[in-house]
């Protein structure tokens, strides 16, 4: 998997970014995804993740994780069949953005170490590009559940 990596904040350790690059390459095998997936990771403060979250969906708040899906099915997008293009062919998933103000509150009003809470939302927010939502009570079971699989998988559970 190729992660394309920006940090807006320059306060993103090298051992955070490892982090995240590993629970989501841990989290495309574990959904079988081909070896040529690719996506970009943006690290913003609240400010900027406000904006993009006002600008493109409407909420003027800040908030923790946006995921843009490059491949979800919207009705005036081009079809493309990625089976026809290659093994080859990369496959972008789209845009993950993960607002590091947000993960430090999150973390401490949630009693556990940034960390956890970064491959939390990181891992969120991928699962989002894969197609996984939580807009009715059916899809949130099936996403959280996934989610807790893979994060007690990867050894990131949640401390209690």
């Amino acid at each position: 998997m190729d992660i394309d990596v920006i940090d807006e904040t320059s306060r993103v350790s090298e051992k955070d970014e490892a982090l995240v690059l590993d629970i989501i390459s841990f989290a495309a095998t574990y959904l079988d995804l081909p070896p040529h997936s690719e996506l970009s990771l943006s690290f913003v403060d609240n400010e900027r993740i406000r904006e993009i979250n006002r600008d493109y969906r409407n909420k003027d708040q800040a908030t923790d994780v946006i995921s843009f899906a490059l491949n979800d099915d919207e009705e005036d997008d081009f079809p493309v069949n990625l089976e026809t293009l290659g093994d080859d062919f990369p496959m972008n998933l789209g845009d993950i953005i993960i607002s590091i103000d947000k993960t430090a509150e999150q973390a401490e009003s949630y009693g556990h170490s940034f960390e956890r809470e970064l491959g939390f939302l990181a891992l969120h927010g991928f699962l989002h590009l894969n197609g996984y939502d939580h807009m009715t009570e059916e899809d949130e079971k099936e996403m959280f559940g996934l989610q807790k699989e893979i994060l007690d998988a990867y050894g990131l559970k949640r401390e209690e």
